[in-house]
């Protein structure tokens, strides 16, 4: 394209992205916001429309909410609008399209930044598909977006700091949260001291969700895990089962726990099918997880293309905001042919301190690969093709897969629905380990990762866009 109606196109109104949009429109910058969602806020800040009060106790650091949403009112906000693809070049400019309803939308721009966020890994246990099983973030959602309590008696599982608020919030809103089981040791902790104290906010955090837990009586038990689900058509139980220190379950320790709603996360995946679609460079996180490998602006391996967010490693909405402002302001440079000065010594600071912090919860809270052991054979895996444990580990053991795209061919586990985002992570593990591997490739971390068409679109309009995907 010869012209760029927008200097910058940020896509994401979560924390990350709308720092970014903010600082880019601060350095006189034509900016157009794109998200999913009719609001600004994302997953963090959810909330019914026009409606924040409603649910103000659920959130943190709404002060922060309200300036950066005060700092966009200079953006093009296209809202409602559901990215599947970007392509282009900072030579000639980058085109997101989206879909808005039935009516798709291009927007051009001169400079571009990705906030994507991430969604909620998932780690299969037996039954975990029947109704009543929800993602930790699936029932933060439902409480934050439309104040419904998944369960009148609820218990909470997995692993990782994002349990408590989940906990806390259901409790909050009258549900009778069973317990929290939590698969790591906290006391962990105690040896990454250097990295928390940096940020004692995220203290002040912790201690308030412990005190509401107190407060509502909640149990919390270190070591153990939901490792099955049981009821007829619906949840009724879940067993919950003491682990050792690599996920094994102890014998005899297992005990079952009448529910009607289980919340179970394990951490988060980054969403990454935009940015693989440009081609940007990637390592792998010390989550495990595959992640954008940026610059200390926030820049990939793409000229013109900056990415913000949970898309560089989860960290948080604050370590968020923070690579947000500096990436928007590095854009907007950019755009206008300018060469990105260093950020506020603060600012950077501010970005290192989290990220540390990040590293160091992601240490404490592993997904060890023993969870593997609490799966028989007939487990399902895939709920899309309903491809079970057994099938995936027979694509290695029985037909000679190497990798887990090969696996994925051979089985259809990641070829229904959602494509993969769902069961993706945990088939890459199970073909690791059947080929006696110690760990998923950042090749099978891409390969699982990659989606050219990022969200639902028509046959139709594909073959009319058909040139435009050719091209990437």
């Amino acid at each position: 394209m010869a012209t760029s109606p927008y200097d910058v196109a940020v896509v994401g109104a979560g924390p990350a992205g709308l720092a970014a949009a903010g600082a880019a429109l601060a350095r006189g910058a034509r900016v157009a916001l794109i998200d999913a969602g009719r609001q600004p806020g994302g997953q963090y800040w959810r909330h019914r429309p026009g409606d924040l009060g409603a649910v103000a106790d659920l959130h943190h650091d709404l002060g922060t909410f309200r300036a950066l949403v005060a700092g966009v009112a200079g953006a093009v906000r296209y809202f409602g609008h559901h990215v599947w693809n970007v392509s282009g070049a900072v030579a000639d400019g980058f085109t997101v399209r989206s879909v808005a309803g039935d009516v798709e939308h291009e927007v051009a721009a001169r400079s571009l930044v990705l906030a994507p966020g991430a969604y909620d890994r998932q780690v299969p246990f037996r039954s975990w598909d029947l109704p009543g099983v929800y993602t930790a973030g699936g029932a933060q959602a439902l409480l934050k977006g439309s104040e419904v309590v998944v369960g009148r008696r609820v218990v909470v599982g997995g692993t990782g700091p994002f349990l408590l608020p989940v906990a806390a919030g259901l409790a909050a809103r009258g549900a009778r949260v069973v317990g929290v089981y939590e698969a790591n040791g906290p006391l962990g902790w105690a040896r990454h001291t250097g990295a928390v104290l940096p940020v004692a906010t995220k203290l002040t955090e912790g201690a308030g969700y412990a005190a509401a837990l107190a407060r509502h009586r909640v149990p919390f038990r270190a070591r153990r895990a939901i490792v099955a689900a049981h009821g007829d058509g619906v949840l009724e139980a879940v067993t919950v089962a003491r682990l050792d220190a690599e996920w094994r379950i102890v014998p005899g320790t297992e005990r079952v726990v009448e529910c009607d709603a289980a919340a179970v996360g394990w951490g988060f995946t980054p969403q990454l099918e935009l940015p693989l679609a440009l081609g940007v460079g990637t390592r792998v996180d010390a989550d495990g997880s595959l992640v954008v490998d940026v610059d200390e602006h926030q820049r990939t391996s793409v000229p013109g293309v900056f990415v913000a967010g949970e898309a560089c490693g989860v960290g948080g909405a604050a370590l968020s905001v923070a690579e947000g402002e500096i990436a928007g302001a590095a854009a907007a440079v950019t755009a206008a042919g300018g060469t990105p000065a260093p950020a506020r010594s603060r600012l950077r600071r501010r970005r290192r301190a989290l990220r540390r912090f990040a590293t160091a919860m992601h240490t404490v809270h592993p997904v060890r690969d023993g969870w593997q052991t609490w799966l028989s054979d007939d487990t399902l895996v895939c709920r899309c093709e309903e491809v079970t444990a057994g099938e995936v580990r027979a694509t290695v053991e029985d037909l000679g897969a190497t990798d887990a795209r090969t696996a994925k061919l051979l089985s259809r586990a990641g070829m229904g629905w959602c494509q993969g985002r769902v069961c993706g992570y945990a088939s890459a593990c199970l073909t690791a380990s059947a080929r006696g591997s110690a760990s998923v490739s950042a090749r099978e971390l891409q390969e699982v990762s990659e989606r050219p068409i990022a969200a639902p679109i028509t046959l139709g309009r594909l073959a009319g866009d058909a040139g435009h995907i050719g091209q990437q």
